[in-house]
């Protein structure tokens, strides 16, 4: 198990960084976008490369401090956790898989979600054997996926707040 530990944060990392890379042009360049998808789009209105390349170290965070703790302190609980937090990242990437077929436009984080997703699924399926069936394990690994909800949630925040700080609105 340990050697699929630290892969976790390198495949976030990798995914994330065509997000970062690409996010800003894209809006830019497709402001149709609001229009059509208010929703969600107002998750990002005001966008700034600042704010969110922060919202994404701030979710950074989690990916590599739990898969360092696993790999130091191997154990169920933090096993667990660590499983339900690349669950969530693979549900992750099929939302941007699927938001990409339904605008029927590329948008920059469909590459490397079509790259990781079957590596991900690869290393949760080889790691799964490691894992006790218990109430415990399965425990931690919803408590993972239910983190990494919450966690999105904090870093939206933390982008909508420096992009008010930039704007002069906070």
């Amino acid at each position: 198990m340990r050697e699929y530990l630290l892969l976790l944060p390198i495949i976030f990392i990798f995914h994330d960084m065509e997000e970062i890379a690409g996010f800003g042009w894209f809006f830019g360049n497709n402001p149709w976008l609001y229009e059509r998808f208010p929703k969600v789009m107002d998750t990002y209105r005001g966008f700034t490369h600042q704010g969110f390349t922060l919202a994404v170290y701030e979710e950074f965070i989690p990916f590599f401090g739990v898969s360092l703790l696993a790999y130091y302190f191997p154990c169920q609980v933090l096993f667990g956790l660590w499983y339900g937090i690349f669950l969530s990242l693979v549900g992750h990437f099929f939302i941007h898989i699927g938001h990409t077929i339904y605008i029927r436009k590329y948008i920059p984080c469909f590459i490397t979600s079509v790259i990781s997703l079957p590596v991900s699924v690869i290393i949760l399926i080889k790691s799964a054997p490691f894992l006790e069936v218990s109430v415990l394990t399965i425990s931690f690994i919803v408590i993972g996926i239910l983190m990494m909800i919450a966690n999105f949630k904090v870093a939206h925040g933390v982008m909508h707040y420096v992009n008010k700080m930039i704007s002069g609105n906070v």
